[in-house]
């Protein structure tokens, strides 16, 4: 789950794409992020039966993880805008191309290793049992998203 919690950071904020993500003209919010996060920690513990120390612990390697997370997630827009230029210039400049294909590459490294790390450290915090209840809600939130897409 606490992969999950970071990878949303990166990737647009938590949640539902049309509560997280920035509306015409409106801004990113980090701090609106990282409130979000805390909120999914709290719910989380409460599934997991948490104690208040782990839940402190969990919420101190979340809070982390996407202070980390945000900066790596406007680095990746900026990307895509350099894509578009580079894309609608009046000549293909592969050499431009390729170095943004590493650049984006190099980006999503560095954001797969601080998820991971996050993970690892979530992991450490909580009990087998408690692992192993996040992976039935996993289950269980895969199979009720299935209902909503065909294929």
């Amino acid at each position: 789950m606490t992969g999950a919690f970071a990878s949303s950071a990166f990737s647009q904020g938590f949640g539902p794409p049309w509560h997280s993500r920035p509306f015409w003209g409106q801004t990113f919010d980090p701090a609106a992020i990282e409130d979000r996060a805390d909120r999914m920690v709290r719910h989380l513990s409460i599934e997991v039966d948490a104690t208040a120390e782990q839940q402190d612990r969990l919420r101190s390697i979340v809070r982390s993880a996407v202070r980390d997370l945000v900066p790596l997630r406007e680095k990746a827009m900026n990307s895509r805008q350099r894509g578009r230029d580079l894309l609608t210039q009046s000549t293909v400049d592969r050499a431009a191309i390729e170095s943004l294909r590493a650049d984006q590459m190099a980006l999503a490294d560095q954001a797969t290793r601080r998820i991971s790390q996050a993970i690892a450290d979530a992991a450490s915090v909580l009990t087998v049992e408690q692992r192993r209840k996040i992976a039935e809600q996993i289950d269980t939130m895969r199979a009720y998203r299935r209902g909503w897409h065909r294929g």
